[in-house]
């Protein structure tokens, strides 16, 4: 079995589409280790507030079947990728790790580089993994989150009922 984590993110009806990729994900993937919820101002574009959040899971399924299932998850929440690549979302399902796989491959790079540069990724996969070791970095989540520029980016803990074992 493999650990992957997965960023979830919106921010069109952000709470309501983040309720049903989480319920998607562990109707997919089953029990879910979930961050806290974070809101956070849009990077690299001007839009309305996001929430995120990461997802960890085990799944058996090779990193190829990962990716291609959590794509087909955004489709069917009605994710439109005609837009810029900076733009509002109604889902974005993003696999970070899977196990300590370093991969390069057309559509898919692990780990994924949004790790170390985006608060909004980085502080709840800290919260809910500190002492998981970037296969690259060579460092714990926890010591990233330390060391990250914590006034770039805002971010702040939001209270939304992801239901059952939510955290």
């Amino acid at each position: 079995m493999a650990r992957i984590y997965i960023s979830i993110g919106s921010n069109i009806d952000a709470a309501r589409n983040v309720r049903r990729a989480v319920a998607a994900l562990r109707a997919d993937f089953g029990p879910l280790a979930l961050s806290p919820v974070y809101e956070s101002e849009a990077v690299g574009f001007a839009g309305d507030n996001f929430l995120n959040l990461v997802a960890g899971a085990d799944t058996a399924r090779p990193v190829a079947e990962v990716a291609a299932r959590l794509h087909a998850m955004e489709d069917a929440q009605g994710r439109d990728r005609s837009g810029p690549r900076f733009s509002s979302r109604v889902i974005d399902l993003d696999l970070l790790l899977y196990d300590d796989l370093v991969l390069e491959s057309p559509g898919l790079v692990l780990p994924r580089e949004e790790i170390l540069h985006n608060a909004f990724v980085l502080r709840p996969l800290a919260d809910l993994a500190p002492d998981l070791v970037h296969p690259v970095a060579g460092r714990t989540m926890a010591e990233l989150w330390a060391d990250f520029d914590q006034s770039s980016q805002r971010l702040w803990p939001v209270a939304i009922d992801l239901g059952q074992g939510a955290q």
